[in-house]
């Protein structure tokens, strides 16, 4: 049995693994078999995450996480939990053999996923001038054309933020008006760099090395036409990873993990949450590895109380 199993690889799952790995609870790590590393080994440069002035590959900041999870005893599997029974005292978690892991805690970091278009081009192009984060990649598209998919305040933002770097911003939404809250619909109408396409969808994204036109598809009358580009956002939403623990973990409106204040503690006894299972607003690398760490630290708490010893206080582990 373990002390802590962690589900997740992502920047809140390894950094709850090297603080708990710290704490001595030598914690076991479920790494997707598909997904392992989460969103972040779709991405190819990464300028905002501390400690790398001359930024890093995506791919690899995340091989530099599982390595310093590793140095201090965490032991990473890969492969994927296919369900959970959270009941009682003891977690028991069934991998997709069949094999029963128990844990005395758990901390459940499975990220979400950026909702896709299916279209033609647009996996061959993730990274290559095709992205799901403005805030992590808009930089990179100083002076440039772009467009921006998607109607509501996610795709509003996007659009607004990246008229910072990109001389043109093209919004394309499949309908004649926007989901968007009024403010943010007035602050991109407003904004002179913002062109919108209506009643139009992107049916191929084309490119070599990197994205350089859009088919676009009339929704009205099926009609199809070209736009010239230099990148592309999809802003069409996300989806917080939770179908395992539905009907046994509390969720939010927005569909994410629901934890007690500024705490990872779920509505679970000795199951906690971190990254952007739970978060709704922000999903940056750096506020999901914070996460982590109170994960890490929650749980330390819990399994002291649980044995009677005096809680660990926070500086024991943070330096």
């Amino acid at each position: 049995m373990r002390e802590v199993i962690i589900i997740g690889s992502g920047p809140a799952g390894f950094t709850a693994a090297i603080y708990a790995a710290r704490a001595e609870l030598t914690p076991l790590l479920f790494a997707s078999q598909v997904s392992m590393g989460g969103e972040l080994m779709n991405t190819t440069d990464v300028e905002n995450f501390p400690g790398f002035p001359e930024g890093i590959q995506g791919p690899d900041l995340m091989q530099k996480m599982q390595e310093q999870a590793e140095r201090f005893g965490t032991e990473v599997v890969y492969d994927d939990i296919s369900e959970v029974d959270f009941t009682g005292e003891i977690k028991r978690l069934t991998d997709t053999n069949g094999t029963v892991h128990e844990a005395r805690s758990v901390i459940f970091a499975t990220g979400s996923a950026y909702r896709k278009l299916g279209v033609e081009g647009e996996e061959r192009l993730s990274g290559h001038g095709v992205s799901w984060c403005a805030t992590c990649d808009g930089f990179f598209f100083r002076d440039k054309t772009i467009a921006v998919v998607g109607g509501g305040d996610s795709a509003m933002e996007e659009a607004t933020f990246l008229t910072r770097f990109a001389k043109k911003v093209y919004v394309i939404h499949r309908r004649d008006s926007l989901k968007a809250s009024k403010i943010m619909q007035q602050r991109a109408f407003d904004n002179e760099k913002i062109e919108f396409i209506w009643n139009s969808e992107v049916a191929e994204i084309h490119g070599e090395s990197s994205a350089d036109r859009l088919t676009l598809r009339n929704t009205v009358d099926g009609t199809e036409s070209e736009l010239p580009i230099e990148g592309l956002f999809v802003a069409v939403g996300n989806d917080p990873r939770t179908h395992l623990v539905h009907g046994k973990l509390d969720l939010t409106d927005e569909g994410t993990i629901a934890v007690e204040g500024r705490s990872s503690q779920t509505s679970a006894s000795g199951v906690f949450a971190a990254g952007d299972v739970i978060d709704p607003s922000y999903r940056q690398a750096v506020t999901a590895a914070a996460s982590g760490t109170v994960a890490a630290l929650d749980a330390e708490r819990y399994l002291a109380a649980l044995d009677g010893a005096a809680q660990p206080e926070a500086a024991a582990v943070a330096g």
